[in-house]
């Protein structure tokens, strides 16, 4: 008798991001109360289960959902706003101001949503964001059912959301009693950056976040200035500092790190932090280059993240994971550094790791939750096929992302959303256009 089941996806192709990552061919997965019970041979599967729905992915690779590492999701509504600028001058004179004047639930809300829709449609099925009115974030992700990591940003200064250090933790230790409870909702500490959170607040956040259980990520060392500044004004590099407070460790997640010698590298080895890398941006903002070579021999995990719309100018993990492996081989002067393999592993199973949900997502394993990307190779970009992953990293775009589930649920299906509203999307970007342009 076969086993009553929900779904079966019979792909040519499955990266399973595990600790071999390896490479299935004429696999499927079984798929039931939103998590994968069984991985096999198409025949094996097609005898042991009888499916409610199943999908037929004759010319697809099939991989764990991307984990978009760190984003700013609101900021899909500054998109285009104000570019070719220099970080400080980006910040300081043209988004701050804009978010100073703009900044509310509705923004939040609705700028969530439409970078929610971009990111399914492109294969990401959990995200990690920081930004202000994070229960705004929570309520987004949980109407679209995305699986997220709400980050509660701290800053020393006052904006909409908070007036000081201590009110931004008190309010969003509110909103994580708020929400601690759903299932795809996940949280860390968000301080800023070493330049806008003061010792007394990350020594706070230090302790609560080991009390509570939750991750920190953080920008670090995101320009060379950055670090610079920081030896004029403490004496320390931004990585010494936070290590001498006592935020340095496996829960910790550094964002950007583009401006590292061979001692934050060893420091961050050592206290076994994640790195959260963010090219594109950092191209982008002419920020620096992450050395990738020498992080990953020093064994420190690599997560990817897109940065926010605002210096990206888009949430495509596809295109990050290119851009991902070609600027650490410029960068390295080694054409072996960071392979396609390692860099869908980053996106996947790294970005998992870096913020403590490994165990539920990120590979294709038994007992996880099915949050799966199918990729049609059958495009003729992609074509001829002699290694799926090779081709996903490398000739890939979004545009191919045929099929999205998240814990089981089917969220683009034939490359089209299935529960949200594309014109309502198109939508909310004309209201803030018009608002934002006056």
């Amino acid at each position: 008798m076969s086993q009553s089941i929900d779904q079966l996806i019979f792909a040519k192709w499955i990266f399973t991001a595990d600790h071999n990552s390896e490479v299935l061919e004429n696999y499927g997965i079984a798929i039931h109360d939103g998590k994968i019970i069984d991985v096999d041979q198409h025949e094996n599967l097609k005898s042991n289960y009888s499916a409610k729905q199943e999908f037929n992915l004759t010319e697809h690779i099939l991989v764990p959902g991307f984990i978009n590492a760190h984003t700013h999701a609101a900021m899909n509504l500054l998109k285009g706003y104000a570019n070719d600028l220099p970080l400080m001058t980006w910040l300081e004179q043209h988004i701050w101001p804009a978010e100073g004047k703009w900044m509310s639930d509705e923004f939040v809300y609705q700028g969530t949503k439409l970078a929610i829709a971009e990111m399914l449609k492109g294969g990401t099925t959990c995200f990690n964001d920081m930004y202000f009115m994070p229960h705004q974030t929570a309520e987004a992700a949980l109407d679209t059912g995305i699986r997220t990591n709400v980050g509660l940003t701290v800053l020393d200064f006052p904006t909409k959301w908070g007036k000081d250090a201590d009110d931004y933790i008190t309010k969003g230790l509110e909103v994580y009693d708020q929400y601690k409870h759903h299932p795809t909702i996940n949280f860390s500490f968000a301080p800023h950056a070493p330049y806008t959170v003061s010792d007394e607040p990350l020594k706070k956040i230090a302790t609560l976040a080991s009390q509570l259980d939750l991750t920190i990520q953080m920008h670090m060392h995101e320009t060379q200035h950055e670090v610079t500044e920081a030896l004029k004004n403490t004496g320390q590099r931004p990585l010494a500092r936070l290590h001498q407070l006592g935020l340095l460790s496996p829960r910790f997640q550094a964002v950007h790190m583009t401006a590292l010698d061979e001692q934050d590298i060893e420091l961050a080895a050592n206290e076994g932090i994640h790195l959260i890398h963010c090219p594109e941006s950092n191209m982008k903002l002419a920020s620096g280059i992450c050395p990738i070579d020498a992080v990953n021999q020093a064994g420190i995990n690599i997560a990817l993240g897109t940065d926010g719309s605002a210096s990206n100018n888009d949430l495509d993990m596809i295109g990050e994971m290119r851009s991902a492996a070609l600027l650490a081989k410029v960068g390295s002067g080694k054409a072996d550094c960071f392979s396609a393999k390692q860099v869908l592993a980053a996106a996947t199973l790294g970005g998992a790791k870096a913020l403590g949900i490994d165990e539920l997502c990120g590979s294709i394993e038994q007992g996880k939750f099915a949050d799966l990307c199918a990729v049609d190779l059958s495009h003729i970009a992609t074509q001829p096929v002699f290694d799926p992953v090779s081709q996903l990293v490398y000739s890939a775009s979004r545009d191919q992302v045929s099929h999205v589930w998240t814990s089981g649920k089917l969220q683009v299906e034939n490359f089209k959303l299935k529960h949200i509203d594309e014109n309502e999307c198109r939508s909310i970007a004309d209201h803030w256009r018009e608002k934002l342009k006056n």
